[in-house]
């Protein structure tokens, strides 16, 4: 079969880009399983960091305030918002835009007649003219070197680790300190662990209630102004990404404060791994830190986010060697385009050429805003 424009991921990116598509008279078709990362490597008792005024709708029109109103929904009832409300919200989204998800996945994307053609799974062949490739951070989850001195199934990265009741009686270290570490350790203890490590080289980050809404002049910029980001002084994009660090991964959010609040959360900060071995016929990994200071523990859980590294998304291992990339990040214009015309690349892997925002909820609109102007502007 054929389509005028091909989306490769349900995300919040993908599903934004396809309504957004679809309004303006594009023929769309979206692959993917909706929402599946948020769904099966996200634990449900996670909260987001952002607010209502966060959505995905290019428009405007389905906006999270607009779900909450629908559904009688007080905000001061979802503050924090739990990822079941976020959820909910983006299937209310879909089915309110007449979104079909073909819910298969694609196996290679190769250039065709001067457009694309991806071939699924099952065999099925899809000609496009554009396609709009949307991939799910898990294939960029970062661990340390060292992470390979841990026996099989003794360790896993905060995306692979979501359900939290083997880990009751367990003694666990968390490498990382930053909000999934953070997070990770309270719905831990939640869970009945024994004893929960945090090991980071930086300071105990603060816990403070902060507002994001500095990000929005930067987002609407980006939407508004062609080239808005790459085009800033380089003194002043520094400063842009000081903020975002100081908000968003220099101080964490104050509801987590009760929940650290135990005897059991031990803290070591401006540490790190320096080995971790077997030894001891208890079982238990033995692992030494910088500061000298040795533990016995059960599992490790690496916070330790994700390094863009687009080789590493199994559909585009055709494309590698001719995408464009510094970094891992593909290079893209100012519309997400890559050196492929027709080729799109949003989210989370766009970060490097349009700002830290977009690799949250928030720059979803404005990225399917240029998506979708360009596209038009080829036909």
């Amino acid at each position: 079969m054929a389509t005028e424009l091909l989306v490769i991921g349900a995300g919040p990116y993908g599903l934004s880009t396809a309504a957004f598509a679809r309004e303006h008279g594009i023929e769309t078709l979206i692959l993917g399983q909706p929402m599946s990362f948020w769904r099966e490597h996200m634990p449900a008792g996670m909260f987001l960091r952002s607010g209502p005024d966060w959505h995905i709708d290019a428009a405007g029109v389905h906006t999270l305030e607009a779900y909450l109103e629908d559904r009688k929904i007080a905000t001061e009832d979802v503050d924090p918002i739990p990822i079941r409300t976020f959820l909910d919200y983006c299937e209310w989204f879909r089915q309110a835009k007449g979104l079909d998800v073909r819910e298969e996945l694609v196996a290679e994307l190769a250039e065709s007649n001067g457009g694309f053609e991806a071939t699924l799974d099952g065999g099925e062949r899809i000609e496009a003219f554009a396609v709009v490739c949307a991939p799910g951070i898990r294939h960029y989850a970062n661990v340390p070197d060292w992470a390979a001195s841990v026996p099989a199934g003794r360790a896993a990265h905060t995306c692979d680790l979501v359900r939290f009741d083997e880990l009751a009686g367990a003694r666990v270290l968390i490498v990382g300190g930053r909000q999934s570490a953070y997070e990770w350790a309270a719905l831990i203890r939640e869970h009945g662990a024994e004893r929960i490590d945090l090991v980071h080289r930086h300071d105990v980050p603060r816990f403070e209630k902060v507002s994001w809404k500095f990000v929005d002049a930067y987002v609407e910029n980006t939407a508004n102004v062609p080239g808005y980001w790459r085009n800033l002084p380089k003194a002043e994009q520094d400063a842009i990404a000081r903020k975002f660090w100081e908000v968003g991964r220099l101080t964490l959010e104050h509801w987590l404060t009760p929940r650290l609040d135990w005897h059991g959360i031990h803290r070591w900060p401006g540490t790190e791994v320096v080995e971790v071995t077997t030894r001891g016929a208890d079982g238990k990994l033995r692992v030494l830190l910088s500061n000298s200071e040795r533990l016995a523990i059960d599992r490790v859980i690496f916070a330790s986010g994700y390094r863009a590294d687009l080789t590493r998304v199994p559909y585009l291992a055709t494309l590698a060697g001719r995408i464009t990339l510094a970094d891992g990040f593909p290079v893209l214009d100012e519309s997400f385009a890559t050196n492929l015309a027709g080729l799109y690349v949003t989210g989370f892997s766009a970060t490097r050429d349009f700002g830290p925002f977009f690799g949250f909820v928030k720059g979803s609109p404005a990225a399917a805003t240029l998506i979708v102007r360009d596209i038009l502007s080829r036909n």
